[in-house]
């Protein structure tokens, strides 16, 4: 039997959220629980192309985002003292905890929180060029087997994993597999047999971005071996010292033995990161630069990952939160969506969906977006959609974005329209990340700041206690999060233009156990306006605007509204 897409949430649970520009109403920061329908989510998780492709992923940077504990700002002894944002800035897995419980998230309509590497970091700082920085990003590893004591501990990354999956969240860890940290006084470079420190990358074919180092001083791990090599002296030391040696090592044995794999680089960083899997429940990965080492690696990492998330839920009966299976998106820097499945190095392609990945992120959207809202957006909305259900990425899943923490090209870099990012994004089809701060219009260039550090900027909290502004922006963004989050048509459904001045589209999601259908009318008037639905609704049937939250019943194929708003979507608020 098809189930008819319930909307119970965005009529209950979402119905805070969406009142106008005026203050908001007591509590409203912590909705609770999601309530929607689990007959529905069932429904919605059984395929999991259907998921990601109608998902939400926020996507922060640990440290940048929330400070929650000020008493690790300084761990490590790491001084205050690099160029303008390229220091700690004391974001930390408590502050997501805090903005978890807040129901910060469940607002915004996210269905999986991307995390940046939360493993401890270089102790010391480096010179790019662009004033002294440190890995308060989180990509460049020292140990991959302990948590960053500036973000936090193991158990505070244990309350945020728990935290999110009490309110149907998942969350995503970022892996690193390709490279070591830089070397500095205080963070000798790894075993020559261990790590490359040349040649720089060159991008002119396979070999020149595989077998290479991304920049100077950032040691290439040697994933091509397969001979055994030793672990580094300091690590056993480090480990000595921390008093886990013996159960480090121990570990280690168990897991060469039940795999027979040789005791190479990539095998041990393998154990490593899926142990974060198997101890914590992270519900995927995002592998970063997934390009620059072999496609085999992958396959290899998510098979070691299916097998850790197996045994997680094995151990957890009572945290799991559905059957979909583990997740893994990859970022091969420059893939669009136009590449359908094969990425071209210049003297060979490759398809990473063949190397265990379910998704990859889509470095075309934020360049493919600009634009009206008719016919070039049309047209992008058209393309995305028939190759997600009919082409050759059926079956696979596209991350959009309209910045990112490494793109210094971003949709809006002045953030001059927040409003009509969120609407772009948020609408399209196939997955939507959303970067911590877009929803705040967090500015993406700082006085001071130097190349990627102006993308990194600290979350823009104080900007909703100053004004109604940034309150506004998060409105938009939250009443699209939701209206997302409870109809998948919107991301995983099929595209129809029905309308091209003003701009109206449909999109409807026909599964053996899911039926939903949403129509959305963009640049109508602030005030009466009239919609017709071209028969996507019959007469007669009961609809919501998700973006005024005012109900209106079909009558010879229109639906009358008055709301202050020119942006309607409209939904079904139950059914069969």
């Amino acid at each position: 039997m098809k189930i008819r897409i319930r909307a119970a949430a965005l009529l209950g649970l979402a119905a805070p959220f969406l009142w106008g520009c005026g203050p908001k109403p007591p509590g409203s920061e912590a909705p609770g629980h999601d309530a929607r329908e689990p007959v529905v989510e069932a429904a919605r998780t059984a395929d999991p192309a259907v998921f990601w492709n109608s998902a939400t992923v926020y996507f922060l940077l640990t440290d940048r985002f929330y400070n929650g504990d000020p008493a690790n700002d300084l761990a490590l002894g790491r001084a205050q003292d690099g160029a303008v944002l390229r220091s700690f800035q004391g974001g930390d897995l408590a502050g997501v905890l805090r903005k978890l419980e807040d129901g910060y998230f469940e607002a915004l309509g996210v269905d999986a929180i991307w995390l940046t590497p939360f493993v401890e970091q270089i102790r010391g700082s480096v010179d790019e060029g662009t004033g002294k920085t440190y890995g308060f990003h989180g990509y460049w590893a020292r140990d991959w087997t302990a948590v960053d004591p500036a973000l936090g501990s193991a158990e505070d990354l244990r309350a945020v994993v728990e935290a999110a999956h009490r309110r149907g969240i998942r969350v995503l860890m970022d892996a690193v597999i390709n490279h070591t940290g830089p070397v500095t006084p205080l963070d000798p470079q790894w075993p020559d047999d261990w790590v490359r420190t040349g040649p720089r990358c060159l991008y002119r074919d396979y070999g020149s971005t595989v077998e290479c180092t991304l920049v100077d001083n950032l040691p290439d791990i040697r994933t091509e071996r397969d001979a055994p090599v030793e672990l580094p002296g300091r690590l056993i030391e480090k480990w000595q010292r921390e008093g886990r040696l013996a159960a480090e090592l121990a570990e280690l044995d168990a897991f060469f033995q039940r795999t027979g794999y040789p005791r190479a680089p990539r095998y041990y960083v393998m154990k490593w990161l899926t142990d974060w899997v198997r101890e914590f429940g992270f519900d995927g990965y995002r592998v970063d630069t997934a390009k620059h080492f072999e496609e085999t690696v992958s396959a290899e990492l998510k098979q070691e990952a299916v097998q850790a998330f197996t045994e997680w839920k094995r151990a957890h009966p009572d945290q799991i939160l559905d059957d979909l299976p583990f997740y893994m998106m990859g970022e091969v820097y420059n893939y669009e969506l136009g590449h359908g499945r094969d990425f071209d190095f210049g003297d060979r392609t490759v398809d990473f969906f063949d190397f265990g990945y379910d998704g990859l992120i889509n470095f075309g959207f934020k360049r493919e977006a600009a634009g009206p809202m008719a016919g070039p957006l049309d047209d992008l909305y058209t393309r995305y959609s028939a190759a997600l259900r009919e082409g050759a990425l059926r079956g696979r899943v596209i991350l959009s974005y309209a910045s990112s923490h490494d793109d210094g090209a971003p949709l809006d870099p002045e953030r001059e329209d927040p409003f009509g990012t969120g609407t772009r994004l948020l609408l399209a089809p196939g997955g939507a990340q959303i970067y911590y701060g877009d929803e705040l219009a967090r500015p993406l260039r700082v006085e001071g700041a130097r190349g990627d550090a102006n993308l990194r900027s600290v979350m823009t909290w104080q900007e909703l206690q100053r004004g109604e502004a940034a309150d506004q922006v998060l409105q938009h963004w939250r009443k699209l999060g939701r209206f997302r989050r409870a109809h998948p048509a919107v991301g995983a459904g099929r595209h129809r233009r029905l309308q091209a001045e003003p701009y109206i589209f449909s999109r409807t999601l026909e599964t053996g156990r899911l039926s939903d259908r949403v129509l959305v009318a963009l640049e109508q008037p602030n005030g009466p306006k009239t919609v017709p639905v071209f028969g996507v609704f019959p007469d007669g049937t009961e609809l919501v605007d998700a973006y005024s939250g005012r109900s209106a019943t079909v009558m010879d194929g229109k639906v009358r509204l008055d709301t202050p708003y020119s942006l309607v979507l409209l939904g079904e608020p139950s059914g069969d």
